[in-house]
């Protein structure tokens, strides 16, 4: 076990947020760096009983033989004699020759092992035998390797690598871009190309991490009781001036929270990607926004190289933008929707756009393309008051925008992950046809959808699992199958087993849980006996087995600070693992709805080719570009006037844009080291305020009173209220 955060990835020092034109000025850009009903008392009373508990060597020498003949003539001497050349050569030539074989032996032979020793699910790695994996001291580039038992060694301390099901880890301190891992031997390794619908996606998500939620790390709210979201929570840090206050401590948790052990252990699990949460403001904030600004991409750089190390795929989540998306506290800030919607909808999807362009044009270059594979550029936003016509704009914008940077076709810049919006996913089938590399992202919780259903989960079959089990199997696994049909590539970017919505802060600091009765069973694990555990596994595998690509929410939960330990235990697939209702191997999974008499239509695995980046992908239908295509929207919710659009303040282009750095390196590299920025033709300013011209405050505008006049600066129209953004 390591002795504290690990820290292996090269040494890591960028400066953040730095404005293009000055980046791209230093040499080669491197400046451093369901809610449900209470059950009824003999269900409820059943649920706490349940839980109570050789060539090449003979031509060389034949070459050098005749250099020497050759040398000898243009000095007018005799050439030596040839057999007495021969002799002399002999002495090393046998030896070389020999030595030559062996090589093309092991060309030969040893892929071919590997190749057995993956397939057969054998470690792999020159780690695999248990012995700790060591730099070669023979190997020009210093790379180490290992698999299963093989030693880590971070500045910080050791642990031991346990992955019994292939898995190699790879880091080259001489090629840190290095895409060799693979997570187990199921899974192609980075530098192979993934195939949707014979590779299988069995992911968990890092939430919380760079994205503060109060029931992923409950700790940091409890000690500032009026903080409900980031928002919040960053201002009381910041007028907390007594010792280990400040807003500091934001960036110690994105440094111990989630540790490179936490990679190897999610690798060891069988597990191949990790979807992770990133905020705006680890780009740059704007005035009056309370954010850490642009500290957390240090630590996000180091996360990318930690999933290259372990043969980890990443899902890159913009988790939030400004204004909100939905008003959740994840999104930044409880309350008001304000991206897409209400008087500076427009304005706050300006700079969404740029910051997604921002993000694009840094994993889109070939350092970081084969680890990050997907881009989810809008997490959750709210379709109920922003509107599916309106978002699909949005969506279209951002494809073209996208593609129009890093090419069309496979291989050329992510997979573009667009979220539901919490509506049905047969609502988005014949999505913009033609598009170019679209994933349907779906989120599906029984906890919060208001489904009245009183059964517990625990059950004394552990083949059955009560009615859980069957629900998961009916109600996901059709939706997912159809979508696969109708839209293209599907994933359910979350999901758990919080089958209620009992645990600490899960429903949101000072929001009460919707399940009414006793929710303290479902905070204490060690409460939990077998029978409960076992009833949790098969819904979890029934789960996994109807939605078939999926995100587990999340991989782990931290301690309250009064109990110390992990009170929203439904949601932590560490835990599960620890505790036995999260199934060691998620293969397990498959097969679970059939072998529940669960019956529906079958995906048959066959995507058309424009959906994965093949043949006519980026020639979108002229029907749909007719309906869609106008931006921004000819008319916007949350406005007194809803076709009032062209009032609407928006911000100009004309701003210096960031360019996201690239991490530095001790070792002296041999391969290109990129510059933040894959298109270089890719010169449009970044959006700012208009001078002259004031702004409704961006968080709080929704059903704002509509201005007058059109701005256009210098006071020539009427000024709109305040808090202007930084320019």
């Amino acid at each position: 076990m390591s002795s504290g955060p690990n820290n292996s990835a090269p040494s890591i020092q960028p400066t953040i947020g730095t404005p293009r034109d000055s980046y791209a000025a230093t040499p080669l850009g491197f400046n451093g760096a369901p809610g449900t009903p209470a059950e009824s008392g003999a269900l409820l009373a059943d649920e706490k009983a349940a839980s109570g508990a050789g060539s090449a060597a003979t031509s060389n020498a034949a070459l050098a033989a005749a250099a020497d003949g050759v040398a000898a003539k243009e000095a007018g001497v005799a050439p030596p004699d040839r057999r007495a050349v021969w002799r002399r050569r002999l002495r090393w030539i046998i030896p070389l020759s020999l030595f030559a074989i062996a090589a093309i032996v092991l060309v030969i032979v040893l892929p071919v092992v590997l190749v057995a020793d993956k397939k057969d699910g054998g470690s792999g790695g020159s780690g695999g035998s248990g012995k700790p994996a060591k730099g070669n001291p023979e190997s020009p580039n210093g790379a180490t390797t290992g698999g299963d038992g093989s030693q880590i060694v971070t500045p910080n301390g050791t642990f031991t690598y346990k992955n019994p099901y292939g898995g190699i880890w790879v880091y080259d301190p001489n090629d840190p871009f290095n895409d060799n891992a693979y997570p187990n031997s199921w899974t192609p390794p980075l530098n192979t190309s993934w195939t949707w619908g014979q590779d299988k996606l069995y992911g968990v998500n890092l939430g919380g991490w760079f994205v503060l939620e109060p029931f992923i790390t409950p700790a940091l709210y409890q000690k500032y009781p009026g903080a409900i979201d980031e928002w919040t929570l960053s201002e009381a840090m910041r007028n907390d001036t007594s010792e280990g206050g400040g807003i500091g401590q934001i960036e110690e948790h994105y440094n111990t929270f989630i540790t490179e052990e936490d990679f190897a252990q999610i690798a060891g699990a069988g597990l191949n990607w990790i979807r992770v949460p990133i905020p705006y403001w680890a780009i740059e904030t704007w005035e009056g926004e309370p954010f850490l600004e642009g500290v957390a991409w240090k630590y996000i750089l180091r996360m990318f190289e930690w999933a290259r190390k372990y043969g980890l795929r990443i899902y890159l989540d913009l988790h939030t933008v400004p204004g909100s998306q939905n008003g959740y506290n994840h999104s930044g800030r409880f309350g008001e929707v304000n991206f897409l919607f209400g008087v500076m909808g427009i304005a706050n999807a300006q700079r969404t756009m740029d910051y997604i362009r921002i993000i694009a044009e840094f994993i889109s270059q070939p350092e970081y393309k084969n680890v990050v594979p997907i881009f989810g550029i809008v997490n959750e936003p709210l379709l109920t008051q922003i509107g599916q016509d309106t978002l699909t704009r949005f969506y279209l914008q951002a494809h073209d925008m996208i593609r129009g940077l890093a090419g069309y076709g496979a291989g050329n810049g992510p997979y573009i992950a667009i979220h539901d919006g919490f509506i049905a996913d047969n609502a988005w089938a014949d999505f913009l046809p033609g598009s170019d590399r679209i994933i349907l992202d779906t989120h599906p919780y029984f906890a919060f959808d208001g489904a009245p259903n009183n059964a517990p989960i625990a059950t004394t079959d552990p083949n059955v699992g009560g009615v859980w089990p069957q629900q998961a199997c009916n109600g996901w696994g059709p939706n997912m199958n159809q979508s696969q049909e109708a839209f293209g590539v599907t994933v359910a970017g979350e999901w758990s087993v919080g089958y209620n919505d009992c645990g600490l802060f899960v429903e949101g600091v000072n929001i009460a849980p919707k399940y009414v009765g006793d929710c303290s069973i479902f905070e204490d694990a060690s409460q939990w006996n077998q029978t409960m555990k076992d009833g949790l596994k098969m819904f979890a595998m029934a789960t996994m087995d109807a939605l078939q690509n999926w995100f587990f929410w999340t991989w782990k939960i931290g301690n309250s600070s009064t109990t110390n330990t992990v009170q929203a235990p439904l949601w932590s697939y560490q835990l599960g693992l620890e505790g036995g209702w999260i199934p060691t191997d998620p293969r397990e999974a498959v097969g679970t709805c059939a072998s529940l008499s669960v019956s529906g239509p079958v995906f048959n695995g066959s995507f058309q080719s424009w959906q994965t980046g093949g043949s006519g992908a980026g020639t979108i239908a002229a029907t749909a570009l007719a309906s869609f295509s106008q931006y921004p929207p000819p008319s916007l919710s949350g406005i007194p006037d809803p076709n009032g659009v062209s009032l609407l303040p928006v911000y100009t282009s004309t701003g210096s844009v960031v360019t996201l750095s690239m991490p530095t390196f001790t070792n002296k590299i041999t391969v290109s080291e990129g510059d933040g920025w894959y298109d270089a033709s890719d010169t449009g300013a970044a959006p700012t305020a208009i001078e002259g011209c004031t702004y409704l405050n961006p968080w709080s505008a929704a059903n704002a009173p509509m201005p007058t006049a059109v701005c256009t600066g210098g006071g020539a129209a009427e000024a709109i209220v305040t808090v202007a953004p930084r320019p």
